[in-house]
């Protein structure tokens, strides 16, 4: 496999293993390479291009584990599924029953990229005390690693419990597997949350950094990861739920001091339907024919199922934060193509029955007793058979659902978007008492729940009236004129176009329950639904919070194993995946 780099100084830089995806200049002006595995010190880290191809070369790696973190987030949970053509370790991963052998469960994928990241943090930081870097360059660099450092650990805490805690670069990558210096899930959220927190920049990068470019059709500011997301993630974690809300809500803010008002407006508002001409990310129907189900706008341009197969354009950039692209031209291959469709794939992961079952439950605006992100969006029947659809929008011809061709199998790494920042948002209101914002959130918007009928002055109403991270205004009116920064917001179920999820007995746990549930009806396979029931069912220190949604998943497919895994789940210790470490 060949890998391709080039600075604008003709130098070639390779980091340890790279696998890069995208690069600095059009495909034309790359230099061809075989990658080595390892470079002197003296060609590695001498100026910004080193540090910046040492930042691709890390996120070119990093692109090797969406597979697994697909297949690990949603597999063990209760929206997806097993094929017939699954094999044996798949089945182990839907069933909980993971041999030492299964190399889904080998953790030595993330510590590579770890240990890539440790080096770069390290050489960053000599870089810096020599002034190779000055201090908004390092700044960027060192805060973008040491974030997605924190990121693999979450997810290495997630998957295993108890892990080795690594954070100087090793000689041999294997030798982390006989580290018997470990530490707990709990005492890892303690030391991720202090290193993010420490880190000096938690802003994108620059627009004006040297790794901020248009390359072949890509801009590559949305190919880092969201600083303030990662570290609200950690706080909910944690259950420092102000401080999460806190991260969250400046991420919804980023467009506040923008000029332009459609960005002030839109980015990250997850607004309500264009009934208009349907430019949107929302559930909608023809104007008009809203009583008509032929009349859903159900394409790649236009309403919900567009944001995963649209262009990057300016209504892409108002839901998604962070999204890594696959090109069928570098290395790595889609992996997501083989998992997913019966078209040209594999086949290996379908919907759940319990999924399916979940969106047909739910009823839209107009009485149609569907949510149409279930099997209108998100997956489709193709041959009889349900197929998984967001990962394969650019790969399938929208009419005959055959693939476009062969040999592009261009795709995404859905990783961040507004959905999910709004649900993790409102998860930590709730748990802060913040109920009714919760529920204006996850239902239909802050505008509908602080209005008051009849009243046309809105001076004082559609607005929270709350501190931060808590204050939203969301006021419209004409006498006098108000137009504020969330006056489009619609609420994630607004947006879906289906009924409010209704609120009973005690209102934390009540909001929790739905905005987990919206969560998956929201989300599914974006590789975030084992994590949230994870998350819930620690909180609460209630094993059948999680364990009934896997017995769930498996009884209704007739799985005779069912209730043998919820007996097992009903442990917590049988929540994580052996840390079994296999060489490769």
């Amino acid at each position: 496999m060949k890998t391709f780099i080039k600075n604008s100084r003709n130098k070639l830089i390779l980091a340890a293993s790279l696998a890069v995806v995208f690069s600095f200049n059009s495909c034309q002006d790359y230099l061809d390479v075989d990658p080595k595995d390892k470079l002197n010190e003296d060609q590695v880290y001498n100026d910004i291009f080193d540090a910046d191809a040492a930042v691709i070369g890390i996120y070119g790696k990093f692109m090797g584990l969406a597979e697994k973190y697909v297949v690990l987030n949603e597999l063990r949970a209760d929206l997806a599924s097993t094929t017939n053509n699954a094999d044996l370790y798949l089945q182990e991963l839907n069933e909980h029953d993971v041999s030492m052998g299964n190399p889904y469960a080998n953790p030595r994928d993330f510590y590579e990229v770890i240990n890539l990241c440790n080096d770069a943090l390290k050489n960053f930081q000599s870089m810096s005390d020599d002034n190779r870097l000055d201090t908004t360059e390092f700044n960027e660099r060192y805060s973008d690693i040491g974030n997605i450092r924190s990121w693999l650990y979450l997810q290495l805490g997630i998957h295993y419990g108890e892990i080795p805690y690594i954070t100087e670069p090793v000689d041999n990558v294997n030798d982390i597997k006989n580290d018997t210096n470990t530490i707990t899930f709990v005492q890892l959220l303690d030391e991720l949350v202090a290193f993010t927190e420490d880190l000096p920049f938690t802003n994108p990068y620059n627009p004006n950094s040297t790794l901020v470019i248009d390359v072949d059709g890509y801009n590559t500011a949305k190919f880092f990861i969201n600083k303030e997301c990662l570290l609200g993630d950690l706080n909910l974690w944690k259950g420092n739920y102000v401080e999460a809300a806190s991260h969250y809500k400046n991420v919804m803010e980023t467009s506040t001091s923008s000029s332009s008002q459609s960005a002030l407006y839109d980015i990250y508002r997850v607004k309500y339907a264009d009934v208009a001409n349907n430019n949107d990310l929302a559930v909608g129907y023809l104007r008009y024919r809203e009583q008509d189900a032929r009349s859903l706008v159900n394409n790649n341009t236009q309403g919900w199922r567009s944001m995963f197969a649209r262009e990057k354009d300016v209504l892409w950039n108002t839901e998604w934060i962070w999204s890594l692209p696959f090109d069928s031209n570098f290395a790595p291959a889609n992996p997501f193509i083989d998992l997913f469709s019966n078209r040209a794939g594999s086949y290996l992961i379908k919907p759940s029955e319990y999924a399916m079952e979940l969106w047909k439950g739910e009823t839209q605006r107009n009485g149609f007793s569907y949510d149409a992100r279930g099997e209108k969006f998100t997956y489709n029947m193709i041959n009889n058979e349900p197929v998984i659809m967001k990962y394969l929008y650019k790969f399938l011809d929208p009419t005959s659902q055959i693939p476009i061709s062969d040999f592009e199998r261009n795709g995404d790494w859905f990783l961040y978007r507004a959905g999910q920042l709004h649900l993790r948002y409102a998860e930590a209101a709730n748990r802060d008492s913040q109920h009714k914002l919760a529920d204006a959130i996850l239902n239909f918007g802050i505008q509908s729940a602080y209005t008051v009928d009849g009243q046309v002055d809105v001076t004082d109403i559609e607005q929270t009236h709350l501190p931060f991270p808590y204050d939203f205004d969301a006021r419209q009116g004409d006498f006098p004129y108000f137009r504020g920064d969330w006056h489009r917001n619609g609420g994630i179920r607004g947006r879906a176009y289906v009924e409010r999820a209704e609120v009973f007995g005690d209102s934390l746990i009540s909001i929790e329950n739905n905005i987990i549930k919206e969560a998956g009806l929201e989300l599914a396979y974006e590789g975030s639904r084992w994590a949230d029931l994870l998350r819930v069912a620690l909180r609460r220190n209630d094993p059948a919070f999680l364990a009934d949604k896997i017995y769930n998943k498996l009884e209704s497919e007739g799985n005779p194993r069912a209730a043998e895994v919820r007996s097992k789940l009903m442990d917590a210790n049988n929540w994580y995946l052996p840390f079994v470490w296999k060489e490769e």
